[in-house]
């Protein structure tokens, strides 16, 4: 019998209650989240078990969402939780996030809006801020290049579509899609997004690099501005 002042570590789990071998013997989808943490914490305090302080951190956090977007910093602030241990989680969730993206980057192909949604959605959905991204396209549609032109509230003052087309004609795109998310996670295009959108179709056309969308990226949703009939 533990007493109040013990702490129920791993070792104290009959064998297949344990994360590390129930991995082995029915793999990683048989676990929990914070399970899965754990694993990559190793190891508890003297206070409590690798498991308990999992569970603190992901609760903390309020699950995967908000720790996907923790800083160093933020980690560190959680006691029990040193520079090492944050590291080794960090380190994982940006593993996470470039596995996400590798079908997405030889040379990704864009032949509807839904296409360019998908491209940019795991690195959009969760920004805080307003970020506006240009795709530039070859003749073939195909990617070549994704940059963040400004990051902040879209303004038709601050969204010039010099730096949008600057950078088409230094890669000789034959085309672009503008991109720029909602945080509030609603996708419906607001007045600005509109103004934003005529004045870069209009001088794509002065130019001949056309625009061929505008999408706006919500929380797992989107809008094409195309579709909506502003270009």
């Amino acid at each position: 019998m533990l007493t109040e002042t013990q702490t129920l570590m791993i070792r104290d789990f009959p064998q297949d209650e344990r994360p590390r071998e129930r991995f082995v013997s029915n793999g990683p989808q048989s676990l929990s989240n914070h399970e899965l943490v754990a694993l990559l914490l190793r190891t508890g305090t003297s206070q409590e078990s690798v498991l308990q302080l999992s569970n603190r951190l992901l609760t903390h956090f309020e699950g995967l969402r908000q720790l996907k977007a923790a800083t160093l910093e933020e980690m560190t602030a959680i006691k029990g939780i040193g520079q090492a241990k944050a590291i080794q989680v960090l380190a994982a969730v940006e593993l996470g996030r470039r596995i996400s993206n590798l079908a997405y980057d030889d040379r990704y192909v864009i032949r509807s809006p839904e296409d360019g949604a998908k491209y940019v959605m795991n690195d959009m959905r969760f920004l805080t801020q307003e970020h506006f991204v240009c795709l530039y396209l070859n003749t073939k549609n195909q990617v070549m290049h994704k940059q963040t032109i400004f990051i902040g509230s879209l303004n038709a003052s601050i969204v010039h579509p010099r730096e949008v087309y600057k950078e088409a004609l230094k890669r000789s795109a034959a085309s672009v899609i503008c991109v720029h998310n909602h945080p509030s996670g609603d996708p419906t295009p607001s007045r600005e997004d509109i103004e934003v959108t005529k004045r870069l179709v209009e001088v794509g056309k002065i130019i001949g690099i056309e625009l061929l969308d505008h999408l706006i990226i919500g929380e797992n949703k989107f809008v094409s501005l195309k579709e909506k009939g502003y270009l």
